[in-house]
């Protein structure tokens, strides 16, 4: 079995030290020009791979996106369409995303944000913050990772709700599912966290009039794809004074441009997309768990295309 590798920024050596301890067998190679005409691999792991790569890799019988989110291994140019991609369902990430939810939703709701503003005018005046059970988390997006962040929110004593494109159910939950609904949904919400994927149908789906919709004095937590949320109407809407803050790990432009307004907004937290990272050996684990599966012709989940997820 010959494993090809190639990661954007990622450290291969560890990558490749990974995928010989998982699949001994495996040989494992980083993708190269180099690469003999003749070394034809059976998978590829890949993040943000050239797209010559398909020029010359022509046995490929499934491609593994090192990451949860696929949008920019779809839109590829010369991604061969009949080849199965596979993305990382979890593995270990929805630990990290519960962490950075669940600071963000302590952060304001424990008035940190205001203790911070105290602090800088040197004011000692103790606030009283709402119970958890008064707090209402709305969740866009239930998949694995979702449904963890929910469980850990619930757990924490928060009111959680979630909304999906197609209905779901998480114990201790409320549910929501479509668009017809998703108006009265954010309108229960005093934190909004998006978990979206970048797909077509995502696109601005936090709009100007889908953040009116929030209740006065809402959060916006986006750690899912910056696609999702117009950041134009987030800014108005903080202008507006509708929504007390945000913290956003994710963004239409990435790194965010030195000179963008949201990096000196006092009420918005900026952080360079670090919320749930890949992590290789859990990584690997899942993949070549799904190896061994395709080996055998058991079931792998691949992407559905038309969906984008």
């Amino acid at each position: 079995m010959k494993i090809l590798f190639h990661g954007q920024g990622l450290d291969s050596d560890s990558w490749l030290a990974g995928i010989r301890r998982q699949l001994p067998d495996a040989d494992a190679r980083c993708w190269s020009r180099k690469l003999e005409a003749d070394w034809q691999a059976d998978y590829a792991l890949l993040w943000h791979p050239p797209a010559e790569l398909f020029q010359h890799q022509k046995a490929l019988r499934a491609l593994f996106n090192l990451g949860a989110g696929v949008d920019a291994l779809l839109s590829l140019p010369g991604r061969p369409e009949e080849i199965p991609l596979i993305r990382l369902r979890n593995a270990g990430m929805d630990r990290w995303m519960s962490e950075y939810v669940l600071y963000g939703v302590l952060h304001f709701g424990r008035d940190f944000d205001r203790y911070r503003i105290q602090q800088q005018q040197r004011q000692w005046h103790p606030l009283q913050s709402r119970p958890r059970h008064s707090l209402n988390v709305g969740l866009l997006g239930l998949g694995a990772i979702g449904a963890e962040v929910a469980t850990t929110l619930a757990r924490q004593g928060y009111a959680v709700r979630g909304w999906s494109r197609e209905p779901k159910s998480i114990d201790g939950i409320d549910t929501y599912a479509g668009r017809a609904c998703l108006d009265a949904f954010l309108a229960g919400c005093d934190f909004i966290v998006n978990l979206l994927p970048a797909t077509r149908d995502t696109r601005h789906l936090l709009d100007a009039a889908r953040l009116a919709a929030l209740p006065a004095g809402a959060v916006v937590i986006s750690p899912g794809r910056g696609s999702t949320l117009d950041q134009d109407a987030l800014l108005a809407a903080l202008d507006a004074g509708h929504l007390r803050g945000a913290m956003l790990d994710v963004f239409a432009e990435e790194p965010l441009p030195a000179e963008h307004p949201l990096w000196s907004r006092p009420e918005v937290i900026v952080t360079p997309h670090i919320a749930a990272p890949t992590l290789v050996a859990e990584a690997l684990e899942q993949i070549a768990a799904d190896i061994e599966a395709l080996e055998k012709g058991r079931f792998v989940p691949y992407v559905n295309v038309e969906k984008e997820y």
